[in-house]
């Protein structure tokens, strides 16, 4: 699968190693410098190569967008055109300081980007753990009892591409149903992000959900 990452900083950067490494051909885009992602994709693997956001869109299955919530007008703007295309944001809507939500409760992140992108097809995925957990994860990928990770939408064809590349990082999918529900997920990322950066045993942090028989 073809996959452009718009945002190759803490998350995209490891989100697509991890990905180029399950095998897809993976696009970095949009880092602090051309050289980064020139790094990026030779520390990668030898599928993954550096690109603009408009070379990340072109023909890709699906996009990660990662960038921070102030840098969306300027990253989708080099995107251009978003029309049918599979969108998985794992940004959460964060001030500047990164100390709160700016949208909660009544709507989500999420779903203002499925507003402002109304042709895109929209998932939440990948922000409820924290980056620093993805590479010893992908690592153990073949235990039986994987991580589970949250993922929600309204396409039900993105949520099935989605599901699967939460699969090949090492995960296992949680459909939570519709996008509407990004406004509990997003909400519990910052909790997470908490216990991962606050707390006194580190962020290399996943959790998982257990249904048990009674």
């Amino acid at each position: 699968m073809r996959i452009g990452i718009l945002g190759s900083g803490l998350m995209g950067g490891k989100l697509g190693t991890v990905l180029a490494q399950a095998g897809h051909e993976v696009v970095f885009s949009y880092a602090r410098s051309q050289e980064k992602l020139k790094q990026l994709a030779h520390d990668a693997h030898p599928s993954a190569r550096a690109g603009t956001p408009r070379e990340a869109v072109q023909a890709a299955d699906a996009l990660l967008l990662g960038v921070h919530w102030s840098r969306f007008d300027d990253v989708l703007h080099q995107a251009g055109d978003l029309s049918g295309k599979v969108l998985i944001t794992c940004s959460l809507p964060m001030t500047e300081d990164n100390s709160a939500l700016v949208i909660g409760h009544t709507s989500s992140g999420a779903e203002a980007l499925a507003q402002r992108l109304p042709k895109a097809r929209i998932v939440s995925a990948f922000n409820t753990i924290p980056s620093e957990v993805l590479f010893e994860v992908f690592e153990n990928r073949e235990q039986s009892k994987r991580p589970s990770l949250l993922y929600c939408g309204d396409d039900t064809g993105a949520k099935k591409l989605t599901a699967g590349l939460i699969r090949d990082v090492g995960f296992d999918p949680i459909d939570t149903g519709a996008l509407s529900m990004a406004r509990y997920s997003e909400p519990f990322a910052l909790l997470v992000g908490h216990l991962a950066y606050e707390g006194s045993k580190g962020p290399q942090l996943a959790y998982r959900f257990n249904w048990h028989q009674g």
